[in-house]
């Protein structure tokens, strides 16, 4: 194993697969010359040059709809929208596009395409670049959306995406890139759509993802100085999503108590929820979840809008207690 940050283990995961297979492609704003705007590209464009890592003008319809034609006549491109809140300038591209020509053509026509973003809070970014609109797509069939937490997961999945046949859209956590952790030396590809227990436990399961993952397995350690068992479930890939990995962990405790830092009303907590309750009947489940608030720019009011350590702990003890 080797210690890296989330932002490197992307990298050295693009760069593999570039090196692997000359179809692979990028494309995005700043991603060459300036190295992408969290640096996660940073050197690719003179290993690859500029025919394989593309600086775009500033239009996001553009990037996933060049994407999609590169997909659609033999290419493997890995878009990049800078932030996930500038996704509603190309869902058209996105939904009506990659995620139906396989199906539109029975079959015949593939669309292997990446969309790299990145969300969440931490920055003090504001309401229009804080965002974690993942249920977006996790609605739409025809897509593939993964949202890893580790640098070995970002790593694994990030090969994985360029070789599946679907498109994928890969969301970053702003908060995550700094983050250092082990990835191995050898080659792993990480399969999406199979969940990870990152903490063993038998009295409660937390399922969540992306970097609430590190907030929970925080306040899991937190819950074990009580005398808590606690079980958490990194879910990696949201869709496809692993119900036999739910379902364990949900039948191994009988309570389940599921965070996303995605706002709370029609979000993807609301989606684990039904699953955990149609796996299981018998469970007892509860939720916490981004406020239905817009983001503020204040670090305060940023911080207030997503779960924290305390309102988990909380949150479990009273899951317990019922």
């Amino acid at each position: 194993m080797k210690e890296m940050t989330y932002r490197d283990a992307i990298r050295e995961g693009l760069w593999e697969e570039m090196k692997r297979d000359d179809r692979v492609c990028l494309l995005g704003e700043d991603i060459g010359v300036y190295g992408g705007a969290y640096k996660v590209t940073r050197g690719l464009l003179d290993e690859f040059g500029p025919m394989r890592v593309l600086d775009t003008p500033m239009s996001e319809a553009l990037i996933a709809g060049a994407a999609v034609g590169m997909a659609l006549v033999g290419l493997r491109p890995v878009a990049e929208i800078m932030y996930i809140d500038f996704v509603t300038l190309a869902m058209d591209q996105i939904v009506n596009q990659a995620a139906k020509f396989h199906f539109m053509t029975g079959g015949k026509v593939k669309v292997p395409m990446v969309l790299r973003t990145q969300g969440g809070t931490g920055r003090s970014a504001a309401a229009q670049h804080s965002q974690s609109l993942e249920a977006w797509f996790v609605h739409i069939p025809g897509l593939k959306v993964v949202m890893p937490a580790t640098p070995a997961d970002a790593k694994g999945l990030i090969k994985a995406a360029i070789r599946d046949e679907n498109p994928v859209i890969f969301i970053e956590h702003k908060g995550l890139y700094n983050l250092k952790g082990p990835v191995p030396e050898e080659e792993q590809i990480i399969e999406i759509g199979k969940a990870d227990v990152k903490k063993e436990g038998k009295d409660l399961s937390i399922i969540s993802y992306s970097k609430m993952l590190h907030t929970c397995l925080s306040a899991a350690e937190k819950l074990e100085e009580e005398g808590i068992s606690t079980e958490v479930l990194d879910l990696r890939s949201l869709r496809p999503m692993d119900d036999e990995a739910i379902k364990k962990s949900a039948e191994k405790t009988g309570r389940v108590l599921v965070v996303t830092e995605a706002n709370k009303t029609a979000g993807t907590s609301a989606e684990i929820f039904a699953r955990v309750t149609e796996l299981v009947p018998k469970a007892r489940v509860a939720r916490i979840a981004g406020k239905d608030v817009v983001i503020g720019c204040s670090p305060v009011l940023e911080k207030s809008s997503i779960p924290s350590e305390e309102e988990i702990i909380e949150a479990a003890k009273k899951l317990l207690e019922s």
